[in-house]
């Protein structure tokens, strides 16, 4: 299975951050895409959707740190064409996998995803 990374796009505390242009999305079951040292509560998903209805799909986490991973996968419908959807923030109990990342499942490749990081203490 290949895994593509999403790279954080960090909020910039009293600035701004110039509009990024996201990752393009890949197809799963095949393929994932992934927040490698992710902070689930202070993170939130920007998706642009370009093409036809998808569900995107934030995977519950795995390990002795996902205490809440039984309340199951996050899965979001964002429909055709649609401008910028946020999904997020999120719970670490729930999405955290056990490297510490966060995992994402998506439908198809018409969409772009972008990491979000809402900066602390602000």
């Amino acid at each position: 299975m290949a895994t593509t990374q999403i790279p954080y796009s960090s909020l910039v505390p009293n600035s701004n951050l110039a509009q990024p242009a996201g990752t393009t999305t890949v197809v799963a079951p095949t393929n994932n895409m992934q927040i490698s040292n992710a902070f689930p509560e202070l993170t939130v998903l920007r998706v642009v959707n370009t093409g036809v209805q998808q569900i995107i799909k934030v995977k519950a986490g795995t390990g002795p740190q996902a205490i809440a991973a039984g309340q199951g996968d996050l899965s979001v419908t964002v429909a055709a064409t649609t401008g910028a959807q946020f999904i997020g923030p999120f719970e670490s109990g729930r999405f955290v996998q056990s490297d510490g990342s966060m995992l994402i499942e998506c439908a198809t490749v018409d969409a772009t995803i972008t990491a979000l990081k809402v900066p602390r203490n602000t």
